[in-house]
This record gives structure tokens, sequence and C-alpha cells, in this order.
């Protein structure tokens, strides 16, 4: 499992779910759909309609990739940071029950005020 207390993922910019749905086809259920995906140089983060996939692309030849999935149910508390006037960047941070902080890193131009309303929507 990705260890998310010492690697966060970070400037990930939004993703085709189209092409995110075809990298994950293995994984996904029957009735589970994509709703927004965000990819970094490797690593990407999938939001589906059942849990969030955390793609860590490892080695030199990427190959080797850990998935880890992140079920709604199981998310606590979750907080989100705008982009400023300087700093361009936005910051979804999620707390799960039995595995601590997760903290996502967005390139500007995320809405994450988008991504807290689907949080809110799966979560609540």
């Amino acid at each position: 499992m990705i260890d998310f207390a010492n690697a966060a993922f970070v400037k990930l910019n939004e993703w085709d779910p189209a092409d995110a749905e075809a990298a994950l086809v293995e994984l996904l259920l029957d009735d589970e759909d994509v709703l927004v995906a965000f990819r970094g140089i490797r690593d990407s983060v999938t939001f589906t309609t059942k849990r969030i996939v955390a793609v860590n692309v490892q080695g030199m030849t990427g190959k080797k990739k850990d998935y880890t999935s992140l079920p709604y149910s199981r998310v606590q508390a979750f907080s989100v940071e705008t982009a400023g006037t300087f700093d361009r960047d936005t910051e979804l941070e999620l707390w799960f029950s039995g595995l601590g902080l997760v903290k996502l890193e967005f390139g500007a131009g995320v809405d994450v005020r988008g991504l807290s309303r689907l949080l809110a929507e799966r979560c609540l």
C-alpha cells in the first residue's frame, strides 16, 4: 500500500475520465464508473462512483504499480485549500479511518470546490 504519511501526490492535473477508465478497466467493478481523474508525471488519482483509486508508479521502467483503493465510507473528514494570488496550487486533505491523512496537491486550474461537492455527496 502507498505510504501516504511519507508521500504526497503532488501537482495532479485533470485527466480524461475515459483514459483513466481504460487504465483501470481490470480493477473497476461492473457497476463502477469514473467520475473525475487526475494525473501527475507518473502517478494518478481517480474518483469513481464507489472509491478513490490512487496509483503509484514505481521503478525505473514504471511497470511496477501500486493500486490503493480508498473507500468513501472510510472518510472521516476532508478539507480543501483553494488557490491564492501568488500560490496557484490547490490541495485536498482526506482523513481516513484506520489510515490517517491523505494529501493531494493539484496544479493550477483544478476545481477543488467541485471535488469538495463530490466528496460531500459520497461521504456525508
